[in-house]
């Protein structure tokens, strides 16, 4: 199994690429159709909404650390749920954020892409 073919592992590229602002690897881990839950305002952010506030600086996130990640199987989707603490800045103020995160992957020739992004913030820890 190589790392395109395990979603567990493509969400850990995903959160690198976030980290890195890697647009060209954010590209393809993304489906067209991308839709995030932004875990601070529950607003919704497709795709290119989300690569232009990452290549403009809007957004930067200097760190995550994920813990907890596993996946649920469902034939061609997987359900990839764990837990994260996020460093960055979004427009001019810096956040730190703990939440616990859903993210759906569906399989298109022979790779994990990510469709949905939920993330819900941890209260009290």
């Amino acid at each position: 199994m190589n790392e395109r073919t395990n979603p567990v592992e493509v969400d850990r590229q995903f959160f690198g690429s976030l980290i890195n602002a890697d647009i060209a690897s954010l590209n393809q881990i993304l489906t067209d159709d991308f839709l995030l839950i932004d875990v601070m305002q529950g607003s919704e952010i497709t795709k290119p909404l989300l690569l232009a506030a990452i290549e403009a600086g809007q957004v930067k996130f200097d760190s995550i650390e994920p813990a907890e990640a596993r996946a649920r199987f469902y034939r061609t989707t997987a359900v990839v749920t764990g837990r994260t603490l996020m460093r960055g800045r979004a427009g001019g103020s810096l956040f730190t954020v703990k939440s616990r995160y859903t993210h759906v992957y569906v399989e298109d020739i022979g790779q994990w892409r990510l469709a949905s992004a939920q993330g819900t913030p941890i209260a009290g820890e």
